[in-house]
This record gives C-alpha cells, structure tokens and sequence, in this order.
C-alpha cells in the first residue's frame, strides 16, 4: 500500500505501518506511555488478527504480500478473491476466532497474575499498568465481536455473504450483506452524533464507503467473468526482435498506442517488454541499449478463452498492465488492463 513502511515480515508477509498510523502514535504518547503501550498492544493483537487470515488464504492458495496497519486496523493484501464460499467462510472465521483463542488460554493465567477484581474491573481503563494488561487482553473480545457484526467491510459481512452464496447467486449475497454494512453504518453514524462520539461516526463513514467499495469490486468481477479475451483482443499489436534496441521501441511507443510488447525469436515468444521496463532499462542502459537484455522472461500468458475476470486476477498478482495471449505456442494479442476497464465501463452505461 502507498505511504507505508515496511517493519519486519513474519511467514514471508511484509508487515507495514501507514504513515498515518504515527498521528495516532503522537496523540496517545502525548495522554502518557499507559496509553502509547495499550495502543500498540492492541495493534499487536490486529497484526495477529490480519495473519491468521492471511495464512488460511495461502492455503487455499492466494498469495498475501503484505498486512498494513492503518489508524482503523489491519488490511490484508491477497493477490485474488476466494474462489469458493467456503474458502471465504474460513478465511474470515480465521480472525475473530484467533481473538477468541487468546482470551480462553489467557483467562486463568491472567487472573493468577492480575487478580479477578483488576481483570474483571469495568469499565477499563489504564489507571495501572496491571490495568493496561487487562486493558489490551478484553480488546481481544471486543475485536472478535466487532468484527463478526454481519455487515461489510467486518469478518462477519464475508461469512455471512460465504452462508449465503452457497443458496443464491454470489452478486445477491454480496449486496444483502453490503446492505447490512450500510444499516450498521448509518446506525453507528446516528449513535455517534447523539453521543457526541467521532471516532464511531469515522468508523461508520469507513464502513459504508468500505461496503459500497466491495459491492463495486464483486459487480466488477461478476461482469468479467461474462466476457472472455477473444471477445476485446485488438486485431493489430506488434512483437519485437530481441536484437531490438531501446530506441527503436521509443519510437513505436511514439507512434502506435501500445505500450507493451511480446518479444519473439521466429514463431516463439521469448520474452515480454512493459513500458516500466522500457523506462528502467533507459536509466540503466541508456537508449542504445538492447530490448533482451531488460525483457521479462518469465511472463505469464493468457488464451484466448480465458475470462476477463481471470487476466484481472493475474495482472493484480503479478502487478502487470498488460499480458501477451498465446495460441498454439504463438502470439496472437496483447490485453491491456484498459482493454479490461473499458468493457466494465460500457457494460455500466448500459445498465
């Protein structure tokens, strides 16, 4: 994610601070350390929260990059959506019951340690450091409930839409839950201006923004996945030589609208240039440079019958524009993520 900074990885997943996040690091140092320690406990136990549904994805092999944490929480970044209800259903239980796993093994160990009349001291508050630590431990209980509240953007909107999805269509079960993360939202909303408080109206402008976000992104998805590359592929693109040298390729950019090219030795593709290929290989090479030595030789490829849904998916894993699609071990198109945008965009007019 943009403006964020890598602090260590765990299990081959980056995790980052949103530079924002240091406000809110800034507002509780200055209520005093207490504060400062309960705030990054409790990020600690989101950190957690954010894992345990990254490591169930990959097992269900979707890739996650990185978890970041911004002032709101934890977002995880997977390569794709789930491609089964279930997988969704487990995906999103993973978090609220990590929660719930650590408040049961900590109970009896906290209260030996803490005593019951500090852990079960409520309302909470930071008044000592045991406190702090009873503090950070019920946050835990709060997450998990929190975040099961049947409604989008929370864990609880996604296994409810994964117990819906396996009796309707996909696109009906993702708005009757997107509808419950704006009934959340504008109920949040209206307790927060009665109350006067501003964090839970952020909270709900975050939700209903979040819920209408996921709505878009699945009618997105569901719209693609009608259409396959044979029905957009362009009839005209060009393929490179890999004697073909930096500036020739400028020029082509210059003079034709594509901006990436399959690079080709006879009828095999043997590579596959990007223009942020093109404008690294012209600082490190210069333009009298050849093509082969800054192409990807390692690209994936689409056919000609693959959805549009699919070419999406692999372009966001592999954080690529454009892919070459093959027939028969030859090139035949490129698709270009704008190629992809542009059937969305018409499809919508026409709805």
């Amino acid at each position: 994610m943009k403006g964020s900074i890598k602090i260590f990885k765990i299990a081959d997943i980056s995790i980052n601070i949103h530079v924002t996040f240091f406000l809110l690091l800034l507002i509780f140092l200055n209520m005093g350390m207490r504060w400062l320690f309960l705030i990054v406990g409790i990020f600690c136990f989101v950190t957690l929260h954010e894992l345990s549904h990254s490591l169930v994805a990959r097992k269900f092999g979707i890739k996650v990059k990185e978890i970041t944490l911004l002032p709101i929480g934890g977002v995880a970044s997977m390569s794709k959506m789930p491609d089964k209800p279930y997988q969704e259903f487990l995906i999103s239980l993973a978090g609220p019951m990590l929660n719930i796993f650590i408040v049961i093994v900590f109970y009896f160990p906290l209260r030996l340690w803490l005593g019951a009349e500090v852990l079960h001291q409520f309302p909470l508050s930071v008044g000592t450091w045991k406190l702090v630590f009873a503090h950070i431990y019920w946050i835990n209980l709060i997450l998990a409930v929190f975040n099961l509240i049947p409604a989008f953007p929370m864990d609880g909107g996604r296994i409810l839409r994964a117990l819906l999805a396996q009796k309707m269509d996909y696109q009906k079960a993702t708005k009757i839950a997107v509808n419950f993360g704006h009934l959340f939202a504008l109920l949040f909303g209206y307790i927060g201006l009665i109350q006067g408080h501003i964090v839970l109206i952020v909270i709900a402008v975050f939700i209903y923004m979040a819920a209408s976000s996921e709505e878009m992104q699945v009618d997105i998805r569901e719209t693609l996945k009608k259409f396959y590359i044979k029905d957009i592929m362009p009839s005209r693109f060009l393929t490179l030589q890999k004697d073909t040298t930096v500036s020739k390729v400028l020029e082509l950019i210059f003079h034709s609208h594509q901006e990436d090219f399959p690079i080709v030795e006879g009828d095999r593709m043997i590579g596959f240039v990007t223009r942020s290929d093109i404008i690294n290989g012209i600082h490190t090479l210069g333009t009298s440079g050849n093509i082969y030595d800054i192409m990807r030789k390692d690209v994936p490829v689409l056919r000609e019958y693959d959805s549009l849904n699919k070419a999406q998916n692999i372009m966001q894993e592999y954080n690529i524009k454009s892919l070459p699609v093959i027939r028969d071990g030859r090139v035949v198109g490129v698709i270009t993520i704008e190629d992809i945008t542009r059937v969305y965009a018409v499809m919508a007019v026409r709805r």
